[in-house]
């Protein structure tokens, strides 16, 4: 239609929320079906947190609050900051958006401007590039292959660098492989950027609690605090804290770059909810103890979920550090034949007849970036998880 800006044309509707809602309408039409493509916990939001935001009802803190965000939560994602990643931060340095999409979304309209370039480590989280492109900006993929675990290497980095590069996107434990940095893979990546004072680092660290075994989370400007002033280190209460309705992400950064984020909030959205701030600030602050139960049943979910997928003919699945993610391979798929007459020549395909012969919704590899894989969320019971692997292997064994 005319009317609609010409921006839109170089933008996608998410493919993650597409899934979601398709296994939705599907069980709504009747059928049996098993949805593996949201990205969100199970795990109800804990009573604490759901206290928290009713005791701010009661006292009436409804009312409009400063864009940045309270600054008793600023002082909760401040304390959590020193306290957890050994970075300190003054409250005027965080802003508090409606989620952690949003924060990203504010980050690149302050600083993108039309040509700049993004890296964009692929696979990727689907929304880093469709934010960048809204601006002008100009994604720069660079793949990631499973040899080298879905994580970007340092050579493969600084050949991507150019003039025109303007941020670094890492995402630790990603979304959508599950893939977590050690300490010495972020120094490797931080040295490259050291010799590069002109680009930016977006660390996004939603996932930061949910890492498994004996790997020790670390976020870049940790790591390398000579980066300190050229990094956003984002995070938010989505996932850990199994609050992804209350849209309550963070960052923190140089204060030119937060001041320039607060302002264009003021004039959009104003602020996220006030009773979500609330109930963000107790997470924070509040008892942890559940984080690490729900991270090893997280855990116990990742190793039966790639146990399952290593038996299904033509399917390799590695394991992931963090997250609650797999991105398993399908090529092995690639070729062959459904009982129906379809060809599987792509992943695209091998997901659409997967949902059609066995009613189970994953994402498929081109919305990541990177094929012949799929996503699944293993954010969802064993039951359904074994349900849904027996499915996947069943329709693998069919395949001609």
């Amino acid at each position: 239609m005319p009317f609609i800006a010409d921006r839109l044309s170089a933008i996608k509707p998410s493919p993650t929320i597409a899934v979601t809602q398709k296994a939705a309408e599907l069980k709504a039409a009747g059928r049996d079906v098993i949805g593996l493509g949201a990205g969100e916990p199970d795990f109800d939001t804990p009573d604490n947190i759901k206290a928290a935001a009713k005791v701010a009802i009661d006292k009436g803190q409804t009312k409009y609050v400063a864009p940045a965000g309270t600054l008793e939560l600023r002082q909760a994602i401040a304390a959590k900051f020193k306290r957890e990643n050994e970075l300190t931060y003054t409250p005027d340095q965080i802003t508090v958006g409606v989620g952690g999409k949003g924060v990203i979304f504010n980050a690149f309209m302050a600083t993108v401007n039309p040509g700049d370039e993004v890296i964009v480590p692929a696979p990727y989280w689907v929304s880093y590039p469709d934010i960048a492109l809204m601006f002008g900006g100009v994604p720069v993929f660079v793949p990631c292959s499973e040899e080298s675990g879905f994580k970007l290497r340092a050579a493969d980095l600084e050949k991507a660098i150019t003039p025109k590069t303007k941020w670094l996107v890492l995402n630790s434990p990603s979304n959508p492989t599950g893939a977590a940095y050690t300490w010495d893979e972020l120094k490797a990546l931080t040295d490259v950027l050291l010799r590069h004072p002109h680009v930016y680092l977006m660390a996004d660290d939603m996932y930061e609690h949910l890492v498994y075994g004996d790997f020790k989370f670390a976020t870049p400007a940790q790591v390398e605090p000579k980066l300190y002033d050229r990094t956003l280190t984002m995070n938010g209460v989505s996932k850990a804290y199994a609050m992804t309705g209350w849209r309550v992400g963070y960052a923190a950064g140089p204060l030119p770059l937060i001041k320039a984020i607060n302002m264009i909030q003021s004039q959009s959205v104003t602020h996220t909810a006030s009773i979500s701030q609330a109930a963000a600030v107790e997470a924070l602050n509040g008892t942890q103890d559940f984080i690490p139960k729900n991270a090893k049943i997280f855990q116990g979910r990742r190793d039966l979920v790639v146990k399952l997928l290593n038996q299904c003919p033509g399917i390799t699945c590695l394991t992931p550090e963090g997250a609650f993610y797999v991105y398993p391979s399908c090529a092995g798929t690639i070729g062959k034949t459904t009982p129906d007459g379809k060809v599987i020549t792509s992943d695209t395909d091998f997901v659409g007849a997967l949902l059609e012969a066995e009613g189970v919704a994953v994402v498929q590899g081109k919305a990541f970036g990177l094929e012949p894989y799929f996503r699944i969320s293993y954010a969802t019971s064993e039951t359904a998880l074994t349900k849904a692997c027996e499915r996947i292997k069943r329709f693998c064994e069919s395949l001609k």
